[in-house]
């Protein structure tokens, strides 16, 4: 009876504990869905939120987008006339430096901001350089500065002459007009918006007396130069001499450069370990590039005028020696490596430590005399410099007897003090950017003759509005009677047969720009 009892016990207890749970997971769960129903209300109400209000956002934004558009818009410096179209397509070519291709394509990206409707073609941006070299050598009879003291003749201007070849059987010959007191005016070293050129001309061949003929016509119309700046061409020192004959004397200003150069070739051309060096050199350069070590490969120094830019090569070789120090290397290192691309460097130490020991402190003299040009201070300041070259050197001598000689040619000219401009890199740079620059692949004579004086002095508005002014007619008249390699190749390459092409088309007269 008492298990019964106690039984009938355990069933109701259990059957409560199972009520009373069951009462209280319904009770965690009423709780549980009131707390999350509160949130999804409360989300939903949020986003509905949000929503107007991101919806409100972008109604403001677009307005306000587009009154900003407006105001650009009104604010942006219009392109209101083609001489601004001109000036900036101008500006482009010769001071960005990128080609006609480039130019009109720029112009059509910018079109919308500077509001040009439509970018000018590349043929009429070729067309506008032409005729702004044609408006430079028209404006310059403008150029005539003040005469010196002691000569009422000439026009107060130095003149630099030199020649250079392009494609074809055409050589260009170039003279830029500087002012003889550049460095009164002026700080550093004169640069091509400071240069002007007054004459250009293309002929199958110059020769002294032909360069006189043409530097006549020049004075013909602009005056006798105070001097003439030039390299060491033999060709060009006799035209000079022949003027002289003529009755148009000018002294002759040597270009540091070549004189540097022309001293440590005479130097150390026939040194006996000159041409061991050279050759060392391009050993090397072939065991060090596509290695590991191809950052350590030397420079490369052209052939054609090669004391020019020798000094980048030995500087090369002295600071690879030392990167190689007494001792032995482990095999397989970094430095074995290094020491099997030497060659015969290491035997050519003396010929490195002297070539630097001449080369070095003419390289600063004539980093002196470019930036303040030749004077009495800046000589002072080059004889320091020179100090560590033995005094009986030739290099040194032949240093000094070069800069006396042009110190003579200063006093004469008034600018002893001063300073007398002594380099002709600029026509040299301008002859390089003129065949790189706006040539393409053929790099015809005639064609570049004819942007020389594009690339020279500062452009203005006025350049602009002077080149819209030259007509088809003028331009045409100087171009359509030069002949070009690049129609010649179009007309003839394409069609066997026809090679009497040519010679008619050489027939023509090169380019003659006064």
């Amino acid at each position: 009876m008492f298990n019964l009892l106690l039984d009938q016990y355990i069933k109701r207890s259990e059957s409560m504990s199972v009520k009373s749970k069951l009462k209280q997971s319904r009770n965690k769960w009423k709780a549980k869905s009131i707390r999350h129903g509160k949130n999804v209300r409360y989300q939903r109400r949020e986003i509905l939120r949000i929503k107007k209000e991101r919806d409100r956002y972008k109604k403001e934004a677009r307005k306000t987008k587009i009154q900003i558009e407006q105001e650009l818009k009104g604010n942006t410096p219009q392109v209101r006339n083609k001489e601004n179209l001109a000036y900036i397509a101008l500006q482009l070519f010769l001071a960005a430096r990128i080609g006609f291709r480039a130019v009109s394509r720029v112009i059509k990206v910018l079109g919308s901001y500077l509001g040009v409707t439509k970018a000018p073609c590349t043929q009429t941006i070729i067309n506008w350089i032409t005729r702004l070299s044609l408006t430079r050598i028209q404006s310059s009879t403008q150029l005539i500065r003040p005469q010196i003291d002691n000569d009422r003749f000439s026009n107060g201007l130095i003149w630099m002459i030199d020649a250079s070849i392009g494609l074809g059987s055409g050589k260009i010959l170039a003279v830029l007009a500087l002012d003889a007191n550049h460095y009164v005016q002026n700080e550093g070293a004169p640069t091509l918006q400071k240069l002007h050129c007054i004459g250009v001309s293309v002929a199958t061949s110059w020769t002294g007396e032909s360069i006189a003929d043409f530097l006549q016509k020049i004075i013909a119309t602009m005056g006798r130069p105070i001097a003439y700046l030039k390299d060491g061409g033999t060709d060009l020192g006799k035209a000079i001499r022949l003027l002289g004959e003529r009755g148009f004397p000018s002294p002759s200003i040597d270009d540091i450069s070549h004189i540097i150069a022309n001293l440590l070739k005479h130097e150390y051309k026939d040194h006996l370990m000159f041409e061991t060096f050279l050759s060392s050199c391009g050993r090397a350069s072939k065991k060090l590039k596509q290695t590991i070590l191809a950052c350590l490969a030397p420079p490369k120094v052209s052939t054609k005028a090669r004391f020019m830019n020798l000094h980048y090569l030995v500087k090369w070789a002295d600071q690879l020696l030392k990167h190689s120090p007494r001792g032995g290397a482990a095999k397989g290192s970094i430095l074995s490596k290094l020491r099997a691309s030497f060659d015969e460097l290491p035997g050519c130490k003396a010929f490195i430590s002297r070539f630097l020991r001449d080369a070095i402190p003419l390289l600063e003299c004539q980093k002196v005399l470019k930036i303040n040009g030749l004077s009495q201070d800046s000589y002072r300041e080059c004889q320091q410099l020179i100090e560590t070259i033995p005094a009986l050197s030739p290099v040194r001598r032949g240093f000094e007897a070069w800069a006396e000689k042009q110190l003579m040619v200063a006093k004469v000219l008034g600018l002893e003090n001063a300073g007398m401009p002594i380099s002709s890199d600029n026509i040299e740079s301008l002859f390089g950017v003129s065949k790189q620059h706006g040539t393409g692949k053929i790099k015809d004579a005639n064609r570049i003759a004819l942007r020389i004086p594009a690339m020279c002095g500062e452009l203005t508005r006025e350049d602009a509005e002077r080149v819209l002014n030259i007509s088809v007619k003028e331009q045409q008249k100087v171009e359509g009677s030069l002949p070009s390699l690049t129609k010649q190749r179009r007309q003839v390459l394409a069609n066997p047969g026809c090679l009497d092409i040519i010679n008619l088309d050489e027939a023509k007269q090169n380019l003659e720009l006064i």
